[in-house]
């Protein structure tokens, strides 16, 4: 059997988030389930912040209630804090994203709090959550892991330092993030395998980013360094409005191209998925969309290894 790697597709949230047109409620929900039919399992669908900081995110309630109804798909939501988790809560999403940036620079300026009160919002979080009767996952990313437009070079410790109070905060897993797509294959496999020394298991996913032109490459690295799952959009759409310069997420459909090329099983139809770009388009019109694949076509060699 093919080795599974999980694809998380997080344009509902990191791409329109940075959107200029907001896309419409109804044809959202619509571009969501097209995903989930295609085969995406995890889509990270809306943030619950303040509206009038993110407008494009104001009815992430109404679709997480929306696309809890598509079988099979793990309905997640970025959340800043336990407000937001008790909201994300109450819509019923399967689990949340915490953003805990590294840098104190881009931490205060995303999330008002330094790096330790973020860990200790994220405590609070699992408190609250762990006594609630149904669970809910929680999977913080460490934010700007690999450098920041902040605050420049990141210290590798105090990645590790982050990912090891979030571990012993009791959160479910742990993700590192390149937010502002500084990152290189060399620094993702330095960092995974400093990372996952002292927190094992629980350093689960990548969170990428191609402002250089290295989303994919780290990818690979990533995956030769045992990471089997990874966050990616649609159309390489994303950003942050926290982080100057910070570009678009890996292009889902390429990381899709490259890993079922590779031998691995993503359970994506690859032709759905592409297809789903219209909605897209159709919701966010004035926004570019990017990856390779679509604009050359799926080759006839696509999908050889067995």
């Amino acid at each position: 059997m093919k080795e599974k790697v999980k694809v998380c597709e997080v344009g509902p949230r990191d791409g329109l988030q940075m959107a200029h047109d907001i896309m419409p409620t109804e044809l959202k929900s619509r571009w969501i389930a097209a995903m989930a039919q295609a085969g995406v399992t995890e889509i990270e669908v809306g943030s619950f912040v303040p509206a009038k900081l993110v407008p494009q995110m104001a009815d992430t309630d109404a679709i997480v209630r929306s696309a809890l109804e598509q079988p099979g798909l793990r309905v997640m939501a970025l959340v800043p804090n336990l407000r937001g988790a008790q909201a994300a809560y109450a819509a019923g999403a399967h689990g949340v994203g915490v953003p805990v940036s590294v840098s104190e620079g881009h931490s205060r300026s995303n999330t008002r709090k330094g790096t330790a009160e973020q860990v200790e919002e994220v405590a609070r979080i699992v408190e609250w959550v762990r006594a609630q009767e149904r669970p809910m996952a929680i999977e913080p990313g460490c934010a700007t892991a690999f450098g920041c437009a902040i605050d420049g070079e990141i210290a590798l410790d105090k990645v590790v330092r982050t990912a090891v109070a979030l571990a012993e905060a009791g959160v479910d897993a742990v993700a590192l993030a390149d937010t502002v797509g500084y990152g290189n294959p060399a620094q993702v496999r330095a960092l995974v395998r400093a990372v996952r020394s002292e927190i094992g298991g629980k350093l689960t996913k990548l969170h990428l980013h191609d402002t250089m032109g290295l989303g994919l490459a780290n990818a690979l690295a990533g995956l030769e360094e045992g990471i089997r799952s990874f966050d990616s959009a649609l159309a390489g759409l994303g950003g942050c409005p926290f982080a100057p310069g910070a570009s678009g997420n890996i292009v889902t459909d390429d990381l899709v191209f490259m890993l079922e090329s590779m031998g691995f099983d993503t359970g994506i139809d690859l032709d759905r998925l592409i297809a789903s770009r219209e909605l897209l388009h159709e919701g966010v019109p004035n926004e570019p969309m990017f990856g390779q694949v679509s604009r050359a076509g799926i080759p006839k060699t696509y999908r050889v290894q067995a």
